[in-house]
Formats: C-alpha cells, structure tokens, sequence
C-alpha cells in the first residue's frame, strides 16, 4: 500500500505539519528509506496550491574529518538507477527560504558568455557559503535554467518543446512574460541568498541585463500559504518520487514552470472560510479534501474530477513560497518541476477552462497571476558543457 493510500485511509493530508531543528541535517538527497521531517505547503496541486513542502531531511552524518559535502556531489543518490545527475534545487527538499532571480537580457548579449557565468552557480555559492565551514543553516542549494529562446542560441538541446502560451479564463489571465536566465536558490539564512544574488549580478556580462527581479521568499506559519491554506498537501515527499517526477531520465534536465501570483487580501480577510474552502476544495484548518465539491474547485481542476481522492493524471514537484510586504504586494511565488512540461500543459489549461468542460479554477477568486514562463534546468553534466 502506497503512502498516500494510507493517509487517505487515515483522512489526512499526505504532509502535516513538523519542523525538524536538528542542526545535524544535511542535504536532502539522501539514501532512501531515511526518516524525513515535513513540512506541508499549499493548496494542493498547482498555482494556488504552490509549494515549499518544506521537508527538512535527517543528514547522513560527516566523516570523521567533518569534509561537508557540496549538493552537487550528493546529487542523485537516491538509487543505483538513477537517471544522469540533476541540479540541487530540482528535487530536493526545502528550506526556510528561497530566492527565484528572473532575468531579461538585452539582444545584443553575448549569450555564451552569459550562459558560462551562470553555469559557474555553484563556484559562487562556494565563495558565499565557504564549503568547510558552512552547516545547516548557511549552506545553499541552487540550480539554473534558460528560457526556450535562450537555450537555443547557446546550442543547448531538449527533447521537449517547453514554450509558454499566454492563456485567459473569466477569472483572469496568465501571461506569458518570457525570460532568459533564472535561478532558484534555497538556504535557512536568507542574507546569504542576497548574497549570492550580488555575487551573480556582478558577474553577468557588462550591459548584457535588461532587466531582473530577484523575490525573497519565506516560511509563513508552518508552511501554509498566504491565505492561511496549507500548502502542497499532495506533494512528492519521499526523494525517490520527487526525483522520479522531476527528473528527465535521459538527460538529467527539468523542465520548470515559474509564475507570481498576487493574493487579494481583501477577499481573503472578507469572504468566509466555508465559500474559500469551497473555491479550494479543502478545508482550512487540516487540509482535509471536502467530500463535496464543485467541479470549478481547485482540487477538481488538477485531478479532473470532483470524486474524493480522485488520482490526479499528471504529478509536479512544487517549491513554490509566500513573498512579499504588507505595505506592497504579496502572495505566491509558484515554482514547479517535471520530467516533461506536459504535466503543466495539463493543470494550467484546466485552470482557465481551456480543456474540456470550459470551467475556471475558482482559486483564481483568491490571486492574480502577474507573470509566468518556463525554463529548463539542464542536468549535471549538460550544464558543464556551458562552461
């Protein structure tokens, strides 16, 4: 029997809610079968059910000398079989926050010398967290991807055609704004992800940047979004299956979608927990499925239907994390992996009533999609190439 057939005999939420503080935890891709603290994310499956399932992982001690061991090196433990080595940021678990750099170049860049300062990641992780002294709450796990165009240019290959069309629903849009470069880093100390940000942006190419937007992302209330949700209820939480949803088997690569939503506060401190339960299609409390639900709930819109634990068709890792101020905008930053983008096509066009029945995901009442792209994030050993 399945993890998740257990919670649902035992009706609740596949993630609950536990920190664990050990300051002997490492990194994430760690041998299976290993106990995992958890932590649980959104909403459930996409956008407003984002993700941070904020797993903190039980560490395989160090040696005797204490050598701390780069993510790079621990990538793809998991198992014999094991696809070609990914990026530390594709499947591992979370940390207490999160950076996602979103950058624009101008068209006359040297992409190839942008790509081989971006493919240097891990070198400038090094300088900001030094690798002989950095523990738990200082060591960063990073990765980089390119956006379709960009990827191109530089000869970069894929198996998959993962261009982002501008969709509209009757709830809203979700635009397409494109991208070259991004970055999705994680550590417990987010001044060392600023950090990073600096050491990067020094290093692109002079007068190669249109534009960027580097967002910060947090831990709120033991993993719940912004709305008060929890989040990622049906996440991947073992490695093995974050892993083998994520990651391309041939190559290594991930295909990622990025999106920042705006949450509407005034809606959610307004309206009733019982009509936001409903536009969800779980509870706020425990995140338990309601066993009745509309068809334009967001639990219906990724798992096709409105029967209770009905099996979604396609599965993504979600990393996404609340941002933002009270005095400005705040809300989601939704971040997800799979081993191919058609797990995205999927949820996003039930989303705007884009696929068959022409309903719109009512978790759109809740926030606004600003923005939205996808990238690849090549394995190990492609994005060495770049170098």
């Amino acid at each position: 029997m399945s993890s998740r057939q257990v919670s649902r005999l035992l009706k609740f939420p596949l993630c609950r809610p536990h920190i664990n503080r050990n300051p002997r935890l490492l990194h994430t891709n760690a041998a299976p079968g290993r106990s995992q603290g958890v932590r649980p994310l959104l909403i459930g499956a996409l956008v407003g059910a984002g993700v941070y399932c904020t797993h903190k992982i039980v560490q395989k001690r160090r040696s005797s000398a204490d050598i701390p061991l780069s993510p790079w090196l621990l990538a793809n433990t998991v198992s014999a079989a094991s696809p070609p080595a990914s990026q530390p940021s594709v499947w591992s678990q979370g940390k207490d926050h999160a950076v996602y750099l979103w950058i624009h170049l101008n068209p006359d860049t040297n992409v190839r010398e942008a790509a081989r300062v971006v493919a240097k990641l891990q070198t400038y992780i090094d300088k900001v967290s030094d690798p002989s002294l950095r523990d738990e709450e200082d060591e960063i796990w990073a990765g980089v991807g390119f956006g379709p165009n960009f990827y191109k240019q530089v000869g970069g290959k894929v198996t998959k055609s993962f261009c982002y069309p501008h969709r509209k629903g009757p709830l809203g849009e979700m635009p397409s704004t494109g991208g070259d470069i991004f970055i999705h880093a994680k550590c417990n100390t987010v001044s060392k992800l600023f950090e990073l940000v600096q050491v990067v942006m020094k290093n692109m190419p002079a007068g190669s940047v249109k534009s960027f937007e580097d967002v910060y992302s947090f831990v709120y209330r033991n993993g719940r979004d912004l709305s008060g949700f929890i989040d990622g209820t049906e996440n991947p939480a073992d490695d093995e299956h974050r892993q083998a949803v994520a990651v391309e088997k041939e190559t290594g690569g991930s295909y990622v979608i990025t999106q920042k939503w705006i949450h509407n506060h005034q809606v959610i401190n307004c309206e009733k927990d019982k009509v936001q339960e409903g536009w969800v299609g779980r509870d706020k409390p425990d995140s338990i499925e309601l066993k009745r639900k509309s068809i334009s709930s967001h639990v219906a819109r990724m798992t096709g239907g409105t029967a209770l634990n009905q099996d979604a068709p396609f599965e993504i890792v979600r990393q996404s994390m609340p941002y933002g101020t009270l005095s400005k905008e705040s809300g989601l930053f939704f971040i997800a992996y799979a081993a191919s983008p058609e797990n995205f096509e999927y949820m996003l066009d039930r989303m705007v009533g884009a696929r068959d029945d022409g309903h719109s995901d009512d978790i759109m009442r809740l926030s606004k999609n600003v923005t939205g792209t996808y990238w690849y994030f090549p394995g190990v050993a492609e994005l060495k190439k770049l170098e």
